[in-house]
């Protein structure tokens, strides 16, 4: 089925197998921008905003590659009462570096993490590859809009399949534990959905990075 097919299908009957096919769709068809500058979306991120009709001309993967540069999510017909997709700036990179919206992996925790005193802890700064420079910058500024100026972070894995994305709490300010969670879906918006972030004391683990 075309993109524009896909997008006809009603809710009701969009299933798995018609995400899967939507996005294939759409990493090869066009889109028509609505703005030319992205636009605030409900949830207070921002969205360039576009969408799909015969007259579309402009390659969705270029739109993306300008998107995943600028910190922007992306929303696919957003005239109709509910969006047909919305793409948040972690989709959009992650389809920039891998091809892939999102992938599978185990549940991901958002929170806390509870290490063991002799648990084994494999840690180390973020490679290139799960997290470029210039999404690293990107949340940097996120950060800075918070007046965090030095955020910290660490990748720790316990069993070298599921790596956490850890963030230094000295180093955004020790929010009260209320806030935990609230921190960690604001910089979920940033990353792949299969990424697990998490808050953590830098007590006791190995030495973290400067975002």
């Amino acid at each position: 089925m075309t993109l524009n097919e896909l997008v006809k299908v009603p809710e009701e009957q969009r299933d798995h197998q018609w995400e899967i096919d939507f996005f294939m769709a759409i990493s090869k068809g066009n889109l028509k921008l609505i703005n030319e500058a992205p636009q605030q979306g409900p949830d207070g991120w921002p969205y360039l905003l576009t969408e799909t009709s015969e007259e579309a001309t402009e390659p969705a993967q270029k739109i993306m590659a300008w998107l995943a540069t600028k910190g922007v999510g992306l929303v696919v017909n957003p005239m109709k009462e509910y969006p047909d997709y919305v793409f948040t700036y972690g989709m959009i990179w992650n389809f920039r570096e891998t091809g892939l919206f999102y992938q599978n992996a185990d549940a991901a925790p958002v929170g806390a993490l509870q290490i063991n005193e002799g648990q084994k802890l494999h840690a180390g700064p973020p490679s290139p590859q799960y997290l470029p420079q210039y999404v690293r910058n990107i949340v940097k500024e996120f950060f800075r809009d918070q007046s965090v100026l030095r955020p910290r972070i660490l990748v720790m894995s316990q069993d070298r399949k599921h790596y956490d994305l850890a963030v230094s709490l000295e180093s955004i300010g020790n929010p009260p534990q209320k806030e935990h969670q609230g921190i960690a879906e604001a910089i979920s918006w940033f990353l792949p959905p299969h990424y697990s972030i998490v808050l953590v004391s830098e007590k006791g683990l190995p030495e973290f990075v400067d975002l």
